[in-house]
């Protein structure tokens, strides 16, 4: 009986695969309806599959993670991915944060949070090319500073030569930067060109640099590049790193800050 549960159990996660590498996202609901299955067993199913596969959980579903996956989501679309893990990594940053501080933030959703998380703090200046980063802290006491460029509507995020000059007269002191891939080889990535490119000049203009990612993001590298593990002065992810990454960026001298699961 239990060697039939289990067999009727991997035939309905191969299932699963089918149709998220052919939809490239398959929701909760979907999974219900199409296979006959409880939203319960959807669920566990999910979540033995991202041990194995190349997916990414969402709150109601799941993203495939293949080779031909898009990569390059909009913004509501990546707050749905790891959003637990999102707030305990924003958590953590905001922990390293004190009154005083002159800090960076780059675009993307554990830098919103953790803007978000700021709002009721004071004496902090915020240096930000994401304009709804700015928009939530707006009418707070915190000083914002905006860059200036052009904006991307995916991450809503201000690039280009103008604000890459007004970059290069701030002086920064602590930088968070969102990353959608981490290595030890090709240190923190994202897709794409323009954020890289404005990551670099706040990260150049920084005292101290901090990389915030959830699990999903490592062992995973992007197109674009933004910083090697030696230009970076700390980590800040959800949970403890790989023994062999864990290593490699211990021989940089980095602060590894693991914001994990009370």
């Amino acid at each position: 009986m239990n060697e039939s549960q289990g067999s009727k159990g991997q035939r309905r996660r191969e299932q699963i695969m089918q149709l998220l590498k052919r939809q490239g996202r398959l929701t909760i609901q979907e999974i219900v309806d199409q296979l006959g299955c409880s939203e319960a067993t959807a669920r566990r199913d999910l979540e033995a599959l991202e041990k194995t596969e190349p997916l990414i959980r969402t709150i109601g579903g799941a993203l495939y993670r293949g080779m031909h996956a898009p990569h390059d989501l909009a913004f509501a679309e990546k707050t749905e991915i790891s959003y637990l893990e999102k707030e305990r990594i924003a958590a953590k940053a905001a922990s390293l944060i004190h009154e005083g501080d002159v800090i960076g933030l780059s675009g993307g959703t554990t830098n919103y949070l953790l803007a978000k998380m700021l709002k009721i703090r004071r004496g902090i200046t915020v240096v930000t090319n994401a304009i709804n980063i700015a928009m939530e802290l707006a009418g707070s006491d915190i000083q914002v500073v905006v860059t200036g460029g052009i904006m991307r509507h995916n991450s809503f995020e201000l690039c280009g030569p103008l604000g890459e000059g007004m970059v290069s007269h701030l002086n920064i002191g602590k930088m968070f930067i969102g990353a959608d891939g981490i290595t030890a080889d090709s240190g923190i990535t994202v897709y794409s060109e323009q954020e890289a490119q404005i990551a670099k000049a706040l990260l150049q203009r920084s005292r101290w640099t901090y990389a915030l990612f959830d699990h999903t993001k490592v062992g995973h590298t992007s197109l674009f590049s933004i910083a090697l593990p030696q230009q970076l002065h700390g980590l800040i992810t959800d949970r403890k790193l790989p023994p062999e990454l864990d290593s490699s960026f211990a021989q940089h001298q980095l602060e590894i800050h693991v914001a994990e699961e009370n």
